[in-house]
């Protein structure tokens, strides 16, 4: 894990200090302390869309490559996809260079976000992981059964014990999370400090609309999720007939259509013009927004992991940023 070693050395998210050509830099989380490689790698594919060896091959390539943010969740493969990484993580002693991000809340045998499933959720994680302590921790979810103010109660007990570093939210929409920003602020504890919402250059409404401007107020960290629209903005799916080789790229599908191939043939403009693969500008695009430390990606193998990684040090020209935003405002 990378902090910033003094105030003012991380630059702001959205903000870049090195040409492509010095290679990616790392980017800072929100108010974490923590800067990250900028791509992170998503582990939901872990155990049920990959094996053993193709996940540990992922692995390998990501880290080799100066990744370090790896995102997960307890019910990710029936816990399966915290138990190849927690394997994978048994052989990688550097272990303070890594930031290891799980969720609880959806895993049968922890439901919810009362104290007592996110004491157990972290308990089984950290096993499966075989880790001591959990970099970010996810609430998976909203919890209407549960108050907020017992969940950031239970998650700040388990930050004082050493065995969480800070507290993300995934799914939570505005109200909730402008809730849990004010309860937190008003009995002055640790509180969600990175969002993990659905965000990509064909799913932009939701989160600009609703979450942006709450994780721009309360300096949140944006890790986004599905960068890629479900593979489509990778640019293999260009009609009905065009079959995903893995069942992660199904989801695809349904970005096959006019507004779709619009967006696709702006960025096949501009993958031409800076020689680069179309979901590599698609995550440079991402890497422009305010708050966005990382895109989250999710890939097959290690070959179409290393597709994506040069986008972590592409850059993109006002203008083209400015054709991809006119793209995709509808």
């Amino acid at each position: 894990m990378r902090y910033c070693d003094f105030p003012g050395s991380c630059v702001p998210e959205g903000e870049r200090v090195a040409s492509p050509l010095s290679g990616p830099i790392s980017r800072r989380v929100g108010q974490t302390g923590m800067a990250v490689y900028p791509i992170a790698l998503d582990g939901s594919v872990f155990g049920w869309a990959t094996d053993a060896k193709e996940t540990a091959d992922v692995l390998d390539l990501f880290y080799a490559a100066g990744g370090d943010l790896i995102s997960t969740a307890a019910h990710y493969a029936g816990g399966r996809s915290e138990i190849m990484i927690g394997s994978w993580l048994a052989r990688h002693p550097n272990r303070d260079r890594l930031v290891i991000a799980t969720k609880v809340g959806k895993h049968p045998d922890a439901l919810g976000l009362s104290a007592k499933s996110i004491r157990r959720g972290v308990d089984a994680s950290l096993e499966r992981l075989r880790l001591d302590r959990i970099d970010l921790l996810g609430l998976d979810g909203e919890d209407p059964a549960t108050p907020i103010e017992e969940s950031l109660t239970a998650a700040t007990e388990l930050i004082a014990a050493g065995k969480v570093g800070h507290i993300s939210a995934t799914g939570f929409g505005p109200e909730a999370l402008r809730e849990a920003v004010k309860t937190a602020r008003r009995l002055e504890i640790p509180g969600i400090v990175v969002i993990l919402p659905e965000y990509n250059l064909l799913e932009r409404r939701e989160y600009e609309r609703d979450l942006a401007p709450i994780a721009v107020a309360a300096d949140l960290g944006v890790l986004a999720r599905t960068p890629l629209a479900n593979g489509y903005l990778r640019g293999d799916f260009r009609s009905r007939h065009d079959k995903p080789a893995s069942p992660i790229f199904q989801g695809a599908l349904k970005y096959v259509n006019r507004r779709g191939a619009a967006v696709l043939g702006v960025l096949d403009e501009i993958a031409g013009e800076v020689g680069q693969h179309v979901g590599r500008v698609a995550l440079a695009w991402l890497l422009t927004r305010p708050g966005v430390a990382a895109p989250v990606v999710r890939v097959p193998s290690a070959r179409a992991l290393a597709d994506l990684l040069p986008g972590a040090s592409l850059e993109l020209t006002p203008d083209q940023i400015d054709r991809l935003d006119r793209a995709t405002d509808s």
